[in-house]
């Protein structure tokens, strides 16, 4: 792995720790997390063609996987889709490279991006943190494990009202806050790592 690649690894697990789950914005996440489930992939594309074409090595990648070994893959791209409003649009043609591949109902693809913007929002609202991450981000997720989740929380349909609730206790400064926290905490990961 690259040293850029590394960062941006470093830089999105801090913000899976201190957000995600620290944040209990998805109360899934934490296991997968303690059992090293996560798939990391960082793509060097810089347009959404390339970014395509490893998506779908990482779709047929996921459905062949264990899942006791990777559960769900985290397919960063850096360079790729960084305006919001393109990314929005790539949703589209990634549901489709899912269906093409015939794993609809088997994995499915959600969207977090640096400047994500919920429909109805401002981009300043700082409710739109929930689905902010530090790089535009596809996260690959199998439906069975979706499935057992929700069987697990009856509640699930309330996770987006509370994180909303828990963004807006939060305020943009707090989010501010955490986020520069995460990127302290990658950098004292890599250092760690240069040092092991």
């Amino acid at each position: 792995m690259t040293a850029a690649a590394a960062t941006v690894v470093a830089e999105t697990r801090a913000w899976i720790d201190r957000a995600v789950i620290g944040l209990n914005l998805c109360p899934f996440a934490k296991a997968v997390r303690i059992r090293n489930q996560i798939r990391y992939v960082v793509c060097d594309a810089v347009d959404a063609g390339a970014l395509l074409d490893t998506l779908r090595e990482e779709l047929r990648f996921l459905a062949g996987a264990d899942p006791a070994l990777v559960e769900t893959t985290l397919l960063i791209h850096p360079q790729a889709l960084t305006d919001f409003r393109d990314f929005n649009d790539f949703l589209g043609v990634a549901d489709a490279a899912l269906e093409a591949l015939g794993y609809a109902g088997v994995l499915q693809v959600a969207s977090f991006h640096p400047h994500y913007q919920f429909a109805g929002t401002t981009a300043d609202d700082v409710t739109n943190a929930t689905n902010r991450s530090p790089y535009p981000t596809l996260h690959l997720l199998r439906e069975a494990s979706i499935d057992r989740a929700v069987a697990a929380f009856p509640e699930a349909k309330t996770i987006y009202e509370r994180n909303i609730r828990t963004l807006q206790a939060l305020g943009p400064q707090g989010w501010a806050a955490l986020r520069e926290q995460g990127r302290r905490d990658a950098e004292d990961a890599k250092s760690e790592d240069r040092r092991g």
